[in-house]
Protein backbone atom coordinates (compact mmCIF):
# COMPACT_ATOMS: atom_id res chain seq x y z
CA UNK A 1 0.00 0.00 0.00
CA UNK A 2 2.71 2.18 0.79
CA UNK A 3 4.33 1.95 -2.86
CA UNK A 4 1.20 2.86 -4.68
CA UNK A 5 0.75 5.76 -2.52
CA UNK A 6 3.90 6.91 -3.09
CA UNK A 7 3.31 5.83 -7.05
CA UNK A 8 0.08 8.05 -6.55
CA UNK A 9 2.07 10.96 -4.76
CA UNK A 10 4.56 11.51 -7.44
CA UNK A 11 2.14 10.99 -10.20
CA UNK A 12 -0.46 13.84 -8.66
CA UNK A 13 2.78 15.70 -8.47
CA UNK A 14 4.19 15.33 -11.78
CA UNK A 15 0.73 16.71 -12.81
CA UNK A 16 0.25 19.90 -10.82
CA UNK A 17 3.92 21.14 -11.73
CA UNK A 18 2.46 20.54 -15.29
CA UNK A 19 -0.57 22.10 -15.17
CA UNK A 20 0.91 24.92 -13.32
CA UNK A 21 3.98 25.38 -15.76
CA UNK A 22 1.00 25.36 -18.79
CA UNK A 23 -0.73 27.77 -16.33
CA UNK A 24 1.57 30.26 -16.04
CA UNK A 25 3.32 29.79 -19.58
CA UNK A 26 0.03 30.58 -21.56
CA UNK A 27 -0.10 33.72 -19.37
CA UNK A 28 3.47 35.17 -20.31
CA UNK A 29 1.92 33.98 -24.08
CA UNK A 30 -0.95 35.79 -23.79
CA UNK A 31 0.88 38.99 -22.56
CA UNK A 32 3.62 38.80 -25.19
CA UNK A 33 0.88 37.79 -27.77
CA UNK A 34 -0.64 41.53 -26.73
CA UNK A 35 2.54 43.01 -26.97
CA UNK A 36 3.41 42.10 -30.51
CA UNK A 37 0.05 43.34 -31.70
CA UNK A 38 1.01 46.67 -30.01
CA UNK A 39 4.11 46.76 -31.68
CA UNK A 40 3.01 45.65 -35.50
CA UNK A 41 0.11 48.65 -34.72
CA UNK A 42 2.44 51.10 -34.32
CA UNK A 43 4.12 49.81 -36.83
CA UNK A 44 0.56 50.18 -39.17
CA UNK A 45 0.62 53.86 -37.71
CA UNK A 46 4.20 54.60 -39.14
CA UNK A 47 3.30 53.54 -42.12
CA UNK A 48 0.37 55.97 -42.40
CA UNK A 49 2.49 58.77 -41.06
CA UNK A 50 4.93 58.16 -44.10
CA UNK A 51 1.73 58.01 -46.37
CA UNK A 52 1.31 61.76 -45.20
CA UNK A 53 4.70 63.06 -45.11
CA UNK A 54 4.72 65.40 -48.48
CA UNK A 55 7.84 66.51 -49.23
CA UNK A 56 10.96 63.80 -47.94
CA UNK A 57 13.70 66.32 -47.98
CA UNK A 58 11.53 69.23 -45.90
CA UNK A 59 13.47 68.96 -42.49
CA UNK A 60 10.32 71.01 -40.79
CA UNK A 61 8.67 67.57 -41.20
CA UNK A 62 10.03 65.11 -38.50
CA UNK A 63 10.19 61.24 -39.62
CA UNK A 64 12.85 60.39 -38.09
CA UNK A 65 10.65 58.42 -35.51
CA UNK A 66 8.71 56.89 -37.65
CA UNK A 67 11.29 55.49 -39.48
CA UNK A 68 12.93 54.24 -36.31
CA UNK A 69 10.08 52.61 -35.52
CA UNK A 70 9.71 50.82 -38.71
CA UNK A 71 13.32 49.72 -38.30
CA UNK A 72 12.96 48.02 -34.97
CA UNK A 73 10.62 45.81 -35.56
CA UNK A 74 13.41 42.80 -35.35
CA UNK A 75 11.44 39.61 -34.43
CA UNK A 76 7.48 39.64 -35.54
CA UNK A 77 7.36 38.49 -38.90
CA UNK A 78 5.26 41.17 -41.07
CA UNK A 79 3.55 41.58 -44.64
CA UNK A 80 2.54 44.73 -46.35
CA UNK A 81 0.22 44.00 -49.17
CA UNK A 82 -2.69 46.59 -51.07
CA UNK A 83 -6.00 45.96 -51.28
CA UNK A 84 -5.47 43.44 -53.96
CA UNK A 85 -3.14 41.27 -52.01
CA UNK A 86 -0.18 42.14 -53.58
CA UNK A 87 2.94 42.10 -51.24
CA UNK A 88 3.85 46.13 -50.99
CA UNK A 89 6.62 45.10 -48.60
CA UNK A 90 8.21 42.42 -45.64
CA UNK A 91 9.69 42.08 -42.40
CA UNK A 92 11.66 39.24 -40.85
CA UNK A 93 11.13 36.86 -43.22
CA UNK A 94 13.24 34.77 -45.39
CA UNK A 95 13.34 36.52 -49.21
CA UNK A 96 13.68 32.77 -50.14
CA UNK A 97 9.82 32.12 -49.15
CA UNK A 98 8.87 34.92 -51.48
CA UNK A 99 10.87 34.74 -54.49
CA UNK A 100 7.99 32.49 -56.39
CA UNK A 101 4.29 33.28 -56.92
CA UNK A 102 3.64 30.11 -55.07
CA UNK A 103 5.60 30.42 -51.78
CA UNK A 104 4.19 34.05 -51.52
CA UNK A 105 0.37 32.64 -51.87
CA UNK A 106 1.33 30.52 -48.95
CA UNK A 107 2.82 32.75 -46.53
CA UNK A 108 0.25 35.29 -47.40
CA UNK A 109 -2.25 32.22 -46.84
CA UNK A 110 -0.17 31.49 -43.65
CA UNK A 111 -0.85 35.32 -42.56
CA UNK A 112 -3.92 35.41 -42.73
CA UNK A 113 -4.76 32.87 -40.55
CA UNK A 114 -2.39 33.29 -38.05
CA UNK A 115 -3.65 36.73 -37.20
CA UNK A 116 -5.96 39.41 -37.39
CA UNK A 117 -5.25 42.08 -40.21
CA UNK A 118 -4.65 45.54 -39.85
CA UNK A 119 -6.22 47.62 -42.20
CA UNK A 120 -4.01 50.98 -42.83
CA UNK A 121 -6.02 54.24 -44.48
CA UNK A 122 -3.47 56.37 -46.68
CA UNK A 123 -3.46 59.52 -47.23
CA UNK A 124 -5.24 59.23 -50.49
CA UNK A 125 -7.48 57.26 -49.42
CA UNK A 126 -6.64 53.90 -50.88
CA UNK A 127 -6.00 50.81 -47.82
CA UNK A 128 -2.90 49.14 -47.31
CA UNK A 129 -3.18 45.67 -45.13
CA UNK A 130 -0.33 44.60 -42.60
CA UNK A 131 -0.56 41.17 -41.95
CA UNK A 132 1.79 39.37 -39.23
CA UNK A 133 1.83 36.31 -37.41
CA UNK A 134 4.08 35.39 -33.75
CA UNK A 135 7.25 35.82 -33.69
CA UNK A 136 9.68 32.46 -32.98
CA UNK A 137 10.41 33.78 -29.89
CA UNK A 138 6.70 33.56 -28.82
CA UNK A 139 6.01 29.88 -30.81
CA UNK A 140 8.89 28.65 -28.76
CA UNK A 141 7.42 29.86 -25.68
CA UNK A 142 4.25 28.24 -26.91
CA UNK A 143 5.64 24.63 -27.16
CA UNK A 144 7.98 25.33 -24.25
CA UNK A 145 5.26 23.97 -21.20
CA UNK A 146 4.81 21.07 -23.40
CA UNK A 147 8.43 20.00 -24.22
CA UNK A 148 8.59 20.45 -20.05
CA UNK A 149 6.13 18.54 -19.16
CA UNK A 150 7.80 15.37 -21.53
CA UNK A 151 11.11 15.97 -19.61
CA UNK A 152 9.48 15.76 -16.20
CA UNK A 153 7.44 12.40 -16.90
CA UNK A 154 10.67 10.95 -18.45
CA UNK A 155 12.61 12.17 -15.08
CA UNK A 156 9.68 10.72 -13.20
CA UNK A 157 9.83 7.18 -15.38
CA UNK A 158 13.46 6.77 -15.25
CA UNK A 159 13.55 7.95 -11.47
CA UNK A 160 10.91 5.16 -10.83
CA UNK A 161 12.63 2.67 -12.43
CA UNK A 162 15.44 3.41 -11.19
CA UNK A 163 14.07 2.80 -7.41
CA UNK A 164 12.16 0.21 -8.05
CA UNK A 165 15.84 -1.77 -9.84
CA UNK A 166 17.22 -0.75 -6.79
CA UNK A 167 14.46 -1.81 -4.23
CA UNK A 168 13.92 -5.17 -5.89
CA UNK A 169 17.48 -5.62 -5.67
CA UNK A 170 18.06 -5.12 -2.46
CA UNK A 171 14.77 -7.37 -1.84
CA UNK A 172 17.14 -9.86 -3.83
CA UNK A 173 19.95 -9.60 -1.60
CA UNK A 174 17.69 -10.10 1.21
CA UNK A 175 15.80 -12.97 -0.30
CA UNK A 176 18.54 -14.46 -1.33
CA UNK A 177 21.44 -14.01 2.05
CA UNK A 178 18.08 -15.42 4.06
CA UNK A 179 18.03 -18.54 1.70
CA UNK A 180 21.32 -19.63 1.95
CA UNK A 181 21.39 -19.00 5.97
CA UNK A 182 18.21 -21.16 6.25
CA UNK A 183 19.86 -23.93 4.29
CA UNK A 184 23.21 -23.34 6.73
CA UNK A 185 20.89 -23.50 9.77
CA UNK A 186 18.54 -26.64 8.44
CA UNK A 187 22.23 -28.47 7.44
CA UNK A 188 23.32 -29.32 10.99
CA UNK A 189 20.39 -30.98 12.29
CA UNK A 190 19.48 -33.17 9.31
CA UNK A 191 22.73 -34.14 8.99
CA UNK A 192 21.96 -35.18 13.09
CA UNK A 193 18.98 -36.67 12.07
CA UNK A 194 20.13 -38.94 9.17
CA UNK A 195 22.60 -39.98 12.01
CA UNK A 196 20.14 -40.73 14.30
CA UNK A 197 17.77 -42.69 11.33
CA UNK A 198 20.40 -45.11 11.63
CA UNK A 199 20.68 -46.21 14.75
CA UNK A 200 16.51 -46.39 14.39
CA UNK A 201 17.38 -48.84 11.79
CA UNK A 202 19.55 -51.16 13.69
CA UNK A 203 16.67 -51.17 17.03
CA UNK A 204 13.38 -53.19 16.53
CA UNK A 205 11.31 -49.84 15.68
CA UNK A 206 8.46 -50.68 13.33
CA UNK A 207 9.90 -50.92 9.95
CA UNK A 208 6.84 -48.72 9.11
CA UNK A 209 7.28 -45.67 11.34
CA UNK A 210 11.07 -45.85 10.24
CA UNK A 211 10.09 -45.60 6.64
CA UNK A 212 7.65 -42.23 7.63
CA UNK A 213 10.53 -40.68 9.44
CA UNK A 214 12.89 -41.89 6.46
CA UNK A 215 10.59 -39.97 4.10
CA UNK A 216 10.63 -36.68 6.39
CA UNK A 217 14.19 -36.86 6.33
CA UNK A 218 14.47 -36.57 2.74
CA UNK A 219 12.12 -34.05 2.38
CA UNK A 220 13.92 -32.24 5.05
CA UNK A 221 16.94 -32.68 2.95
CA UNK A 222 15.08 -31.28 0.00
CA UNK A 223 13.72 -28.38 1.34
CA UNK A 224 17.59 -27.52 2.74
CA UNK A 225 18.75 -27.93 -1.22
CA UNK A 226 15.52 -25.70 -2.26
CA UNK A 227 17.11 -22.62 -0.27
CA UNK A 228 20.29 -23.86 -1.42
CA UNK A 229 19.77 -23.06 -4.83
CA UNK A 230 17.69 -19.49 -4.21
CA UNK A 231 20.16 -17.08 -5.71
CA UNK A 232 21.93 -19.05 -8.27
CA UNK A 233 21.01 -20.67 -11.33
CA UNK A 234 19.46 -24.03 -11.19
CA UNK A 235 20.74 -26.40 -14.07
CA UNK A 236 17.37 -27.51 -15.86
CA UNK A 237 16.64 -31.20 -16.98
CA UNK A 238 13.85 -32.71 -19.26
CA UNK A 239 11.54 -34.49 -16.72
CA UNK A 240 8.57 -36.02 -17.00
CA UNK A 241 6.15 -33.30 -15.60
CA UNK A 242 3.28 -35.83 -15.10
CA UNK A 243 5.45 -37.77 -12.49
CA UNK A 244 6.54 -34.72 -10.59
CA UNK A 245 3.21 -33.37 -9.80
CA UNK A 246 1.77 -36.78 -9.25
CA UNK A 247 4.56 -37.57 -6.38
CA UNK A 248 4.27 -34.10 -4.63
CA UNK A 249 0.56 -34.41 -4.72
CA UNK A 250 0.57 -37.81 -3.17
CA UNK A 251 3.08 -36.44 -0.62
CA UNK A 252 0.91 -33.58 0.22
CA UNK A 253 -2.43 -35.77 0.64
CA UNK A 254 -1.11 -37.41 3.42
CA UNK A 255 -0.68 -34.40 5.30
CA UNK A 256 -3.42 -32.27 4.89
CA UNK A 257 -6.99 -32.11 6.42
CA UNK A 258 -9.01 -35.19 5.69
CA UNK A 259 -12.06 -32.63 4.94
CA UNK A 260 -10.07 -31.56 2.14
CA UNK A 261 -9.72 -33.52 -0.84
CA UNK A 262 -7.23 -33.16 -3.35
CA UNK A 263 -8.43 -33.91 -6.89
CA UNK A 264 -6.14 -34.91 -9.88
CA UNK A 265 -7.64 -34.10 -13.14
CA UNK A 266 -4.69 -35.72 -15.51
CA UNK A 267 -4.20 -38.91 -16.61
CA UNK A 268 -0.68 -39.95 -14.82
CA UNK A 269 -0.31 -42.65 -16.71
CA UNK A 270 0.51 -39.87 -19.64
CA UNK A 271 3.68 -38.72 -19.55
CA UNK A 272 4.77 -35.02 -20.90
CA UNK A 273 8.78 -34.18 -20.77
CA UNK A 274 9.50 -30.06 -19.93
CA UNK A 275 12.87 -28.93 -18.98
CA UNK A 276 12.48 -28.38 -15.04
CA UNK A 277 14.61 -27.95 -11.82
CA UNK A 278 12.75 -31.25 -10.24
CA UNK A 279 13.95 -29.46 -7.07
CA UNK A 280 12.69 -25.85 -7.23
CA UNK A 281 9.54 -26.47 -9.29
CA UNK A 282 8.27 -29.66 -6.17
CA UNK A 283 8.26 -26.19 -4.35
CA UNK A 284 6.35 -24.97 -6.52
CA UNK A 285 3.78 -26.70 -6.55
CA UNK A 286 3.96 -27.43 -3.10
CA UNK A 287 3.43 -23.99 -2.12
CA UNK A 288 0.64 -23.41 -4.57
CA UNK A 289 -0.97 -26.30 -3.18
CA UNK A 290 -0.92 -25.60 0.62
CA UNK A 291 -2.18 -21.99 -0.48
CA UNK A 292 -4.90 -23.17 -2.05
CA UNK A 293 -5.43 -25.22 1.41
CA UNK A 294 -5.28 -22.47 3.46
CA UNK A 295 -7.79 -20.60 1.28
CA UNK A 296 -10.29 -23.26 2.29
CA UNK A 297 -12.07 -22.61 5.70
CA UNK A 298 -13.23 -25.94 6.51
CA UNK A 299 -14.37 -28.25 3.90
CA UNK A 300 -13.67 -28.42 0.31
CA UNK A 301 -11.66 -29.64 -2.70
CA UNK A 302 -8.08 -28.46 -4.51
CA UNK A 303 -7.62 -29.85 -8.01
CA UNK A 304 -4.96 -30.54 -9.90
CA UNK A 305 -4.62 -30.57 -14.00
CA UNK A 306 -2.56 -30.68 -16.97
CA UNK A 307 -3.04 -29.41 -20.47
CA UNK A 308 -0.33 -29.90 -23.09
CA UNK A 309 -0.10 -27.74 -26.01
CA UNK A 310 2.18 -27.79 -28.40
CA UNK A 311 4.61 -25.50 -27.33
CA UNK A 312 3.38 -25.01 -23.92
CA UNK A 313 1.86 -26.65 -21.06
CA UNK A 314 -0.50 -25.20 -18.30
CA UNK A 315 -0.85 -26.56 -15.14
CA UNK A 316 -4.08 -25.03 -13.13
CA UNK A 317 -4.70 -25.77 -9.73
CA UNK A 318 -8.09 -24.63 -8.50
CA UNK A 319 -9.52 -24.65 -4.65
CA UNK A 320 -12.94 -23.90 -3.91
CA UNK A 321 -11.60 -21.27 -0.87
CA UNK A 322 -12.79 -18.35 -0.13
CA UNK A 323 -11.58 -16.37 -3.34
CA UNK A 324 -9.05 -13.13 -4.38
CA UNK A 325 -10.60 -9.98 -5.15
CA UNK A 326 -9.32 -9.11 -8.84
CA UNK A 327 -7.68 -5.78 -7.19
CA UNK A 328 -5.63 -8.42 -5.64
CA UNK A 329 -4.55 -10.47 -8.39
CA UNK A 330 -1.23 -9.36 -8.51
CA UNK A 331 -0.50 -8.23 -4.80
CA UNK A 332 -0.56 -12.29 -3.47
CA UNK A 333 2.63 -12.73 -5.35
CA UNK A 334 4.22 -9.60 -3.82
CA UNK A 335 6.51 -10.03 -0.58
CA UNK A 336 4.66 -9.90 2.76
CA UNK A 337 1.48 -10.57 1.16
CA UNK A 338 -0.57 -13.28 3.30
CA UNK A 339 -3.93 -13.62 5.26
CA UNK A 340 -2.54 -15.95 7.55
CA UNK A 341 -1.90 -14.96 11.33
CA UNK A 342 1.65 -16.49 10.82
CA UNK A 343 4.02 -16.61 8.29
CA UNK A 344 5.79 -14.58 6.26
CA UNK A 345 3.95 -14.23 3.30
CA UNK A 346 6.89 -15.40 0.60
CA UNK A 347 5.64 -18.72 -0.23
CA UNK A 348 4.05 -17.15 -3.70
CA UNK A 349 6.47 -14.71 -4.33
CA UNK A 350 9.64 -17.26 -4.46
CA UNK A 351 7.44 -19.65 -6.47
CA UNK A 352 6.37 -16.34 -9.46
CA UNK A 353 10.31 -15.64 -9.36
CA UNK A 354 11.10 -19.68 -9.26
CA UNK A 355 8.56 -20.14 -12.52
CA UNK A 356 9.27 -16.89 -14.38
CA UNK A 357 13.09 -16.50 -13.73
CA UNK A 358 14.31 -20.07 -13.68
CA UNK A 359 12.04 -21.54 -15.72
CA UNK A 360 11.32 -18.45 -18.52
CA UNK A 361 7.35 -19.27 -17.89
CA UNK A 362 4.42 -17.57 -16.07
CA UNK A 363 2.40 -17.84 -12.73
CA UNK A 364 -0.79 -15.80 -12.00
CA UNK A 365 -4.16 -16.07 -11.15
CA UNK A 366 -6.06 -17.18 -14.04
CA UNK A 367 -9.27 -16.32 -12.43
CA UNK A 368 -11.38 -16.37 -8.93
CA UNK A 369 -14.96 -15.45 -7.57
CA UNK A 370 -15.43 -14.62 -3.84
CA UNK A 371 -16.54 -17.64 -1.69
CA UNK A 372 -16.34 -19.45 -4.72
CA UNK A 373 -12.20 -20.75 -5.27
CA UNK A 374 -9.27 -19.52 -7.13
CA UNK A 375 -7.54 -21.02 -9.83
CA UNK A 376 -3.59 -20.24 -10.16
CA UNK A 377 -2.16 -21.12 -13.58
CA UNK A 378 1.83 -22.26 -14.28
CA UNK A 379 2.66 -21.74 -18.24
CA UNK A 380 5.81 -23.55 -18.74
CA UNK A 381 7.71 -24.13 -22.25
CA UNK A 382 8.17 -27.28 -23.74
CA UNK A 383 11.82 -26.47 -24.79
CA UNK A 384 14.72 -24.12 -23.27
CA UNK A 385 14.23 -21.49 -25.96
Amino acid sequence: MAKQRWKALLLVVAILIGFASLYITNSLVQDLSHEERKKIELWAEAIREISHISNMADSSQNFTIVFEVLQNNTTVPVLLTDENDNILSYRNIKPSKLETKEGAEKMLAQMKSSKEPIVVTLIDGSKNIVYYKDSTTLVKLTYYPYVQLIVIILFILVSYYAFSHSRKAEQNRVWVGLAKETAHQLGTPTSSLLAWLELIRQSDTDPELVAHFEKDISRLEKVVDRFSKIGSTPSLKTLDIVATISSTVEYIRNRISSKIQLVINFDQTESILVPVNETLFEWVIENIIRNSVDAIQSSGEVSVSIVDNTQVVFIDITDTGKGIPRSHFKTVFQPGYTTKSRGWGLGLTLSKRIIEVYHNGKLFVNGSEIDKGTTFRIVLRKSHA
